[in-house]
């Protein structure tokens, strides 16, 4: 049966450690990739390696660290990158078509739908997209913006409602200690819930070439979990590898989920809208808004942080500066001062506001 799937490629697997493109290991993976498109898959493919393509081509010594510099080597590489895709998948009569995309696309709801819908109409003609981060004009450091793409893959992935997320990376999935320290560490064969314990067990980044770790990989599995999404962390290395990775018995880490996939509003409100602020709630409005599907009401409110303003998006959080979920927001934040732990009346008779609640529940999405 054919799936929906996106597979992300970082740095390291494309290019050597002194930069450049190892176009062996391009024509392997556009072999794989070729695999699962004659079975009649969607494939999608968010890939990193602009930087670490193009610094030695621009004559650059080691992989620069200012920013102008690093959009410089991306510009140079990124065109580096897609010259070598489209070859190597055109010995398969696949045509690849590029999209670059930043964090700013995904904050605004109108550019990140045009985005999908191109997307929808290049898999429908049968092209795989080939995705990665606008890095020539992104405002932020680069090595802060996406995680090494980990993060740009869920969210594609999430936005498309594929199957299942591939990241490939040098590890053959999460193990309870660094395996090349400590040969009895254990590896973990699925995950069904990301706690904090096993956010603890990644460690850093492991190449000079690339810039996300396991860290980025599972809180990109968390993204994609959320939205329905199974997430696959591990080795892609020999011909068939993929195909196992898709099936399920790859060497790797599975995140598996029971959660249905999130509408675009949904998606929108809980990963690409940028925050403007942070509401407080005490242990009873927790349980409301986690168990009870209640809207947030400003007698549990505590706290505020921000400057925020009507139909703005905000993260509330519990006592334990724990992130519960993401909303739209109905109270500017000096009012929300003033109303915060009363209860409905007594608001409604000190304030005007459009609506009593604080934040209604079909505007709200829960990410704990």
């Amino acid at each position: 049966m054919s799936e929906r799937i996106v597979v992300k490629i970082g740095s390291s697997s494309l290019t050597s450690e002194e930069g450049g493109l190892n176009r062996d290991s391009i024509r392997f993976f556009a072999s794989e990739l070729a695999s699962r498109h004659s079975r009649g898959d969607a494939v999608m493919l968010v890939t990193s390696g602009a930087v670490a393509a193009g610094f030695r081509r621009i004559g650059y010594a080691s992989r620069p660290k200012a920013v102008h510099e690093k959009q410089a080597a991306a510009a140079v590489g990124q065109a580096l990158l897609m010259q070598a895709y489209q070859e190597e998948l055109s010995e398969y009569g696949i045509v690849a078509a590029q999209i670059l995309l930043t964090r700013a696309d995904f904050s605004n709801r109108r550019r990140i739908q045009n985005a999908l819908m191109t997307i929808e109409e290049l898999l429908n003609q049968r092209i795989i997209p080939i995705i990665n981060e606008n890095d020539t004009v992104a405002t932020d450091e680069l090595v802060l913006k996406f995680g090494d793409n980990d993060n740009l893959s869920a969210l594609v992935a999430a936005m498309t409602k594929a199957a299942k997320l591939v990241i490939i990376t040098d590890m053959d999935g999460l193990y309870t200690e660094d395996p090349r320290k400590n040969p009895q560490a254990v590896k973990i064969d699925r995950v069904e819930q990301i706690s904090e314990d096993i956010l603890k067990l990644a460690g850093g980044a492991g190449s000079s070439v690339g810039t996300g770790g396991m860290r980025s990989k599972i809180e990109a599995a968390r993204i994609a979990m959320r939205g329905g999404v199974q997430a696959f962390i591990g080795k892609v290395q020999q011909e068939g590898d993929l195909n196992l990775a898709v099936n399920g018995s790859g060497r790797g880490t599975y995140f598996d989920t029971k959660l249905h996939s999130l509408s675009m509003k949904k998606q929108w409100l809980g990963f690409h809208a940028m925050p403007q602020g942070r509401i407080t709630v005490d242990d009873g409005a927790v349980t409301a808004l986690l168990v009870g599907g209640k809207s947030l009401l400003p007698a549990g409110v505590t706290a505020t942080e921000g400057d925020f303003h009507p139909g703005d998006i905000v993260e509330v959080i519990n006592r334990q500066n724990e992130v519960l979920g993401r909303g739209v927001v109905n109270y500017a934040s000096w009012q929300l001062l003033a109303a915060a732990g009363l209860g409905t009346e007594e608001v409604a008779r000190r304030l005007e506001v459009p609506r009593i609640e604080v934040i209604h529940r079909d505007e709200w999405v829960t990410l704990k």
